[in-house]
This record gives structure tokens, sequence and C-alpha cells, in this order.
């Protein structure tokens, strides 16, 4: 109970953060997608690096939950053109994906009332993840010269997504980025269920970075999770996970999201 408390909370606390960082919003493209998959219109938001337009070369590509406007995606495209310009990462594209229904489409199922009681309807990440894979992947690669790459970004209730996303479909994306990630979700399933999904990870070369702020609640689960990642071989996956016990939950986004990017996009 006190963790759904502390999660209400913590979700006020971000919103008051995003009105005093109004970031410029930079050009970009936006288009519709009629989903089966989710049953409604969803609203995406595209990032090109500069040069792409004089460009013939084919670009990794970043999605992210949380993708809207008036959400993370001005300020993940602002750090990516600012550590591309200094050469700290290699162009990217950035697929932002709008939400309508955020705590529906970023959690699992749960066994517990009280996770229930955050929205009136939760538990439909298969079916977002769904919308992902077979149909806004289609989409982006016929409208965009995309690599062979891909990856995701998210924190929060998107961290969770992204980590279920690793631990149940690994070989969806290359590479993954959680921040502050909820895994305290269903009493912890994900992390009392990680040595199992671990095991059955795909032989696709991927990596995991992951960070947690000191909020009470998130950072247990999130260590947790790392410590079954100590105890697993694992060649194919190369991880960091890096404790920011100084941070809030409403403050570790930005504080983290460039050394998350430049590990992600340099280490070999």
């Amino acid at each position: 109970m006190k963790y759904r408390l502390l999660f209400v909370f913590l979700l006020l606390l971000s919103c008051q953060v995003f009105s005093q960082n109004q970031d410029p919003v930079p050009a970009h493209d936006d288009f519709k997608i009629e989903s089966k998959e989710v049953g409604e219109t969803r609203t995406i938001n595209v990032w090109k690096p500069s040069g792409y337009d004089k460009s013939s070369a084919k670009f990794s590509v970043l999605y992210m939950a949380d993708g809207g406007i008036q959400e993370d995606f001005p300020h993940v495209a602002n750090t990516l053109a600012k550590l591309i310009k200094s050469k700290k990462i290699p162009p990217v594209i950035l697929v932002g994906i709008e939400n309508t229904q955020r705590r529906r489409d970023l959690t699992g199922p749960t066994e517990d009332e009280e996770d229930k009681k955050i929205a009136p309807v939760v538990g439909g990440s298969e079916k977002f993840r769904a919308f992902i894979n077979n149909e806004l992947f289609t989409e982006i690669n016929k409208r965009y010269r995309t690599g062979n790459e891909k990856g995701i970004i998210g924190e929060s209730l998107a961290g969770l997504f992204v980590m279920e996303t690793f631990l149940h479909h690994s070989d969806m994306f290359d590479f993954y980025i959680a921040i502050d990630p909820s895994l305290w979700w269903n009493k912890e399933y994900e992390v009392k269920t990680a040595k199992e999904s671990l095991a059955g990870i795909g032989k696709k070369t991927k990596k995991l970075w992951f960070t947690s702020s000191g909020e009470k609640g998130i950072s247990e689960a999130v260590n947790g999770l790392s410590q079954v990642l100590k105890a697993t071989e694992m060649k194919n996956v190369k991880w960091k996970y890096e404790k920011a016990p100084g941070e809030t939950h409403a403050t570790i986004f930005r504080a983290s999201k460039e050394k998350a990017l430049i590990w992600t996009f340099t280490t070999k």
C-alpha cells in the first residue's frame, strides 16, 4: 500500500518538475497509426539527426514510450542532438510513442489489488508491445532509412515496460535503457521470476543499462534484479547497473540520460 501511495506522490511531483522544465520542442515529424493491436489511433513523433535529409546512410533507431510532445520526447531528442553534435554518440533516429492510457499500456498483469487502483485499466503491456512489434516497426522501416539496430528507453512505468520486454522478449530490441523502473509492480514479480526469465533469454547479442534513484520501494527492487543478473552467466548480454542514491524519482531521468546513452551507443 505504501508503495502505491508513493507512486501517486511521485507522479504528481514529476508533473510539477515537467512544468518547471519546458523544453524547446525540436523540429520533428509526426503521424498517426490506426492500430488493430491496441484498437485505437496512436500518435508517433520522430526526430531525425542533423544531415539526415542530405545523407543516404541508414541509422539505428531509439524507441520510447512517454514519447509525446508534452512528455519526455523533447528533452530526449535535444539530448541526442547535443551528444551527436559533440561526437559522443553516433547519429540515431528517435521514435516517440505518445501516451493515451499510460498505466494500461506500460504495466503487465497484476494480482495485487492495490496495483489495480492506480488506473481504471492496467495490464495491457502485451498488446502495447504487439503494437510496437507488429505495426510500428513496419511503419518506421517504411518511412525512414533504418539500420539493423534498434533500442528502447523508458523511465518509471516505461522503465518497467523496458525491463519486462528485456526479460520476456529480449530479441525484440538490441539495446535497453531502463531508468528507475517500477519493478515493485505485482509484488516485484519480475524480480522474483528473473532467474527463470533470464534462463530463456534470446541468443541475439544485446545491451542493458539501468539505474535506480534513492526512492524507497524502487531502489530495493531494482537492486534485487541487479543481484540476479550478477549471479547469471549470459555471454550475449552486456549490462550495467548504476545506482544514483542522491537522485529522486523526479530528477533521475535528466540526471542519468546522457551517461546511459553514451554507454549504450559506445560500448562494444
